[in-house]
């Protein structure tokens, strides 16, 4: 595999030996490459305007600065990265901060490294792969949200009639969590069918992103 098409990761996690052991993982994973490490927020930041990596994989409890604030900088000093979340916060008021301020998805620490890896390649599909565990909370976080001018409580009242009954089906996966090879495997459709179907669901229900559409469905469906 060629560079052209490796992931190239910064890892970022205040831990050293959590950090070089979760850098050894994701180094022995083909088409994974781990390109730089950082302990704390300012150092990420350095670290991402030098390497400009595909991903950076962000722990939440950081000194100083935790990860959820320091998402704007490293925005602004990667714009093309992505960031995935890995944490042990199991608070959803952390979950919606950290979707509001541009997490590409949010993981527990209690992930296995092969759903790790998954939801890696899930993100650079555009996905927005959320622990099992929290994607319950998101119904909580809403609420919490609703009506201070968050993106995400910024819907449609229900347009969800126009949905066909397969389109309802598939949202209703998107809100357990599942990928779109997970859910094409369940209706034994092409994974194809199913990026159709989801580009469908989110223009007729007027959002963005699936974190919007899993929150839609866990209050409309």
């Amino acid at each position: 595999m060629n560079m052209e098409t490796q992931i190239r990761i910064l890892v970022v996690d205040d831990h050293t030996l959590l950090r070089r052991g979760l850098i050894a993982l994701l180094a022995a994973k083909p088409g994974l490459v781990v390109v730089g490490e950082a302990g704390d927020a300012g150092e990420a930041q350095r670290r991402a305007a030098e390497l400009q990596p595909n991903l950076i994989l962000l722990d939440n409890h950081l000194p100083g600065v935790q990860g959820i604030d320091a998402l704007q900088s490293l925005r602004e000093a990667a714009p093309r990265a992505k960031i995935l979340m890995l944490t042990v916060s199991e608070d959803g008021q952390t979950l919606a901060a950290a979707l509001q301020r541009g997490a590409s998805g949010y993981l527990l620490k209690t992930v296995d490294s092969e759903t790790l890896t998954e939801s890696i390649m899930r993100v650079m599909r555009g996905e927005s792969p959320i622990s099992p565990e929290m994607t319950g909370k998101l119904v909580t976080a809403y609420q919490a949200l609703r009506g201070r001018g968050d993106p995400l409580s910024s819907m449609p009242a229900d347009p969800v009639h126009t949905l066909s009954p397969r389109e309802r089906q598939i949202l209703g996966e998107i809100a357990r969590g599942a990928s779109n090879k997970e859910i094409a495997r369940t209706f034994d459709i092409a994974e194809a069918t199913v990026k159709i179907h989801v580009q469908h669901i989110l223009r007729k229900l007027n959002l963005t992103s699936r974190v919007q559409a899993a929150v839609y469905a866990t209050r409309s469906l």
